[in-house]
């Protein structure tokens, strides 16, 4: 930024001669101190005045005199030119403000000189006024804007009190206290003190007055405007000021009411932490960080989980808590703590230990790590609890998910994980061989039911023969086998293992007069990726395979001829979207199928079931066109018009007088995870008033596969608009218990396969009751489907399941007929 000059001369030679000189400044002129003083008067920002004592017909003394009476004129920097030798005149105006002469006649480089020197004096001048100002500006921030309350007294004699004549206190301060800067001044600080605080309080600022300490702390209890309590711990310390103020003071006040109320609670909550501890279905620790888990403190229900008493485990008396884990643990559980401590995270880990007894039990041990001031793990704290029980209906559950329950074989999800896993980590040739005997389903109409599943159990173990390292057999659908096999030759292999299989199995059905179909799907770089089409292809060939010519059994590669199939499906994607227009609206139709609630001894609901009729293809089922329909999105629109239609039969049944009655809808993760999904949902229920408590929303479990936290939350979402939410098909998939805790769900249905075990498994043996119960500790109500016999509708009553839905209580109907079934109810 360019300085600026202000040059009061008469003349004209010195002014061109300064010009000149000073070209890098911003140079004006006056020729009298009027004019001088009209320009300082619009030049606010003029920095020297370079002034000629000798102008003719001006009072320079006076015009001197002017502008040290003006403040705004107290920082400029006067020059006088001059031509006399008389000291005295030198002084007078030095006095006035000049604060350097020049003599003339002028020399250009002792007036360069000059000038510099008294531009950088100004600079340093400017530099310093503006520190001094910005310590100002922090020291006002800090006191104002201060989270703490600050108080200044500044006293000339010893004084019994915090406040006097000279202080002054912050805004934080005030509100603290509930009281203004005059109203603390009149009360005085004994008067705002509790009394239980204030004698300390006296004792420690007597000694700051004598100097005996320099400052002082304590937690002390003030009085606040309205009559509470604010516990405040201050800090007082004495200022060194001059002379004249030596008993000056400052206090620091932090209001620590919260954490006193929380060392309050603490206290309190000791006790119910004991009584805590001594009914905890495990044990609470304490133990060093090393490879014993040294324990230095063990709750009493060490005994109870381990068969050893806390004393045994304390610094290791009689052995290490490591002793007990079983040895395969030993180095993941290690692990795994490292991990969590490094990053300072919760510990969470399932284990297995070795009790006393040398059963082994399932554990799930939750903990932290206790750090020390410099941030080394001092210790670790936590509780271990006992989840045998859980583990083994979770090992249940995932027995049922992965094995077919007849032949003890691995089922179709546990061959799709594995194709899937192959085609990442393996590169030889790959093929699958179907054995389809869904013919045999016709011995069940002769024979019964136990008899056609012990032909099934004489087939797999004649079907075993034929596995191999590279050859395996799986059950993927019911009344279907497969071979998966690996590093195979060619073609002509694989149709020589048919006929040997073939060999086996037309010894083992010979008497029973019926055949079936091989289909062999050979997997390549085209197919590989697809595994839901793969099984599609295989299924294809088998089915051709089974109705080819009149052979028993036949054998089938598929091939290009059978796409005819997936013609089919693509026609069936034409119907949908074609439903979807106000035309064809009534191709999309539902049946309602009752829902019979045990307890009240009738019906209490109805399932609304998707149905599809086509000029073209006839009839389509839900099992065809809903994937269908889920794959190409369509299942969004199409969702949509079925809960339409859903809402407005239970709008119908509400006209009737039927207010109480459940309405359950089917819904798809397609249409779940769409950004609208539940305000849409809204505006249909609001736009045709209906009560969202009449709601069910039913979803598969497979649905948490993927976006599990994203779902949860829009079911919990769901849930507060008082709609409930339903877990179809339960038990069919890998069910997670202590992740079905978490879910917001408030039903779970029982899949259909349960309730066919009934008919052939004892009560002892069944595992529904166990589901039963699990379900309602987790406050889940239970609906069991596919109750078609009496038996099963008695199981599930002595069982305490709350509701029942299957044929044995009707077939899915119409809307009229569901109205004629709730009248007869």
């Amino acid at each position: 930024m360019s300085i600026k000059i202000l040059v009061v001369d008469d003349s004209t030679g010195d002014i061109l001669n300064i010009k000149d000189e000073l070209c890098d400044c911003d140079v004006l002129t006056a020729c009298d101190d009027t004019e001088a003083m009209d320009i300082i008067d619009v030049h606010r920002d003029i920095d020297m005045v370079i002034l000629n004592l000798n102008i003719d017909n001006m009072n320079v003394l006076q015009f001197l005199n002017s502008l040290n009476l003006g403040s705004k004129n107290k920082n400029l920097r006067i020059i006088i030119l001059t031509d006399s030798d008389e000291q005295h005149d030198k002084v007078k105006d030095l006095s006035l403000g000049a604060v350097d002469y020049i003599r003339k006649p002028i020399n250009a480089t002792s007036l360069r000189e000059r000038i510099d020197i008294h531009l950088e004096l100004l600079k340093i001048q400017q530099s310093y006024e503006q520190r001094l100002y910005e310590q100002g500006v922090t020291f006002d921030t800090i006191f104002q804007q201060s989270p703490i309350g600050i108080t200044i007294s500044l006293n000339r004699e010893p004084s019994c009190d915090h406040f006097d004549d000279y202080y002054t206190v912050n805004p934080m301060f005030e509100k603290m206290m509930g009281r203004t800067k005059s109203e603390l001044i009149e009360l005085g600080w004994e008067k705002i003190s509790h009394p239980d605080d204030l004698l300390e309080d006296l004792k420690q600022f007597q000694k700051l007055q004598t100097g005996e300490i320099n400052s002082y702390s304590m937690d002390k209890r003030y009085i606040r405007k309205d009559g509470s309590y604010l516990w405040a711990h201050i800090v007082i310390a004495r200022l060194n000021l001059t002379s004249d103020y030596k008993f000056s003071h400052i206090c620091l006040v932090q209001d620590i009411t919260q954490r006193k109320e929380i060392e309050k609670s603490l206290g309190e909550s000791e006790r119910s932490k004991s009584v805590l501890l001594s009914h905890l279905p495990g044990l609470a620790y304490r133990c060093s960080y090393d490879r014993d888990w040294t324990m230095q403190y063990v709750s009493d229900g060490c005994f109870s989980l381990t068969g050893y008493s806390p004393e045994s485990l304390i610094n290791n008396r009689d052995l290490s808590f490591n002793d007990l884990i079983s040895p395969e643990y030993h180095e993941s559980l290690w692990k795994e703590w490292e991990k969590i401590l490094k990053d300072r995270l919760p510990f969470k880990y399932e284990y297995e230990i070795n009790t006393a007894d040398g059963e082994r039990k399932w554990v799930l041990e939750m903990g932290q790590g206790i750090y020390d001031a410099k941030g080394e793990v001092e210790a670790l704290e936590g509780i271990i609890l006992d989840i045998s029980d859980r583990k083994q209906i979770e090992n249940n559950l995932r027995y049922n998910s992965e094995h077919d329950i007849w032949t003890g074989l691995y089922n179709r999800r546990y061959l799709e994980n594995l194709l899937i896993t192959d085609t990442e980590f393996y590169f030889g040739r790959r093929a699958i061989i179907c054995v389809n005997l869904t013919a045999i389903h016709s011995l069940s109409l002769t024979y019964g039911f136990h008899y056609t599943q012990e032909v099934i159990k004489k087939i797999t173990k004649a079907l075993k023969r034929h596995c191999a390292y590279n050859c395996q057999l799986f059950s993927i659908y019911e009344n279907s086998f497969a071979f998966y096999i690996k590093d195979y030759e060619d073609k002509d292999e694989l149709k020589k293992l048919c006929c040997e299989i073939i060999d086996t199995l037309e010894s083992v059905l010979d008497s029973e007069r019926i055949g079936g179909g091989i289909g062999i799907v050979e997997i390549d770089e085209y197919n590989k990726n697809n595994i839901e089409k793969l099984f599609k292809n295989l299924l294809i060939a088998s089915e051709k395979a089974l109705n080819a010519n009149d052979r028993v059994f036949d054998v089938c590669f598929f091939n290009t001829e059978m796409e005819e199939v997936l013609i089919r499906e693509e026609s069936i994607k034409c119907e949908i979207a074609s439903i979807l227009t106000i035309e064809n609206y009534d191709n999309l139709f539902l049946e309602f199928q009752p829902i019979f609630d045990i307890n009240l001894n009738k019906i209490c609901g109805f399932e609304a079931l998707a149905r599809m009729k086509s000029c073209n293809l006839g009839l389509i089922p839900p099992l065809e066109f809903i994937p269908i329909a889920e794959k190409t999105k369509l299942i969004i629109p199409l969702g949509k018009k079925i809960i339409i239609k859903a809402l407005s039969f239970l709008n119908r049944l509400m006209n009737k007088g039927y207010d109480t009655i459940n309405i359950s809808i089917n819904i798809s993760v397609v249409q779940i995870i769409k950004d609208d999904f539940i305000d849409n949902l809204i505006g249909m229920i609001n736009k045709m008033k209906i009560n969202p408590e009449n709601i069910t929303l039913e979803i598969t479990e497979s649905i948490f596969s993927t976006s599990y936290c994203e779902i949860n939350m829009i079911l919990g979402r769901l849930k507060e608009l008082g709609i409930k939410i339903a877990i179809d098909d339960f038990g069919t998939g890998y069910s997670s218990l202590a992740r079905e805790r978490e879910l917001n769900v408030d039903i779970l249905k029982i899949d259909k396969y349960f309730s066919d075990k009934i008919m052939t498994l004892g009560d002892k043996d069944s595992i529904t009751a166990d589901i039963i119960s699990m379900a309602h500790k987790l406050g889940h109500c239970v609906i069991a489907e596919g109750i078609e016999h009496e038996k099963q509708r008695q199981y599930m009553q002595n069982n305490g399941c709350d509701r029942l839905q299957g044929y044995l209580i009707s077939r899915p109907v119409d809307e009229n007929t569901a109205i004629e079934l709730l009248i007869n109810n």
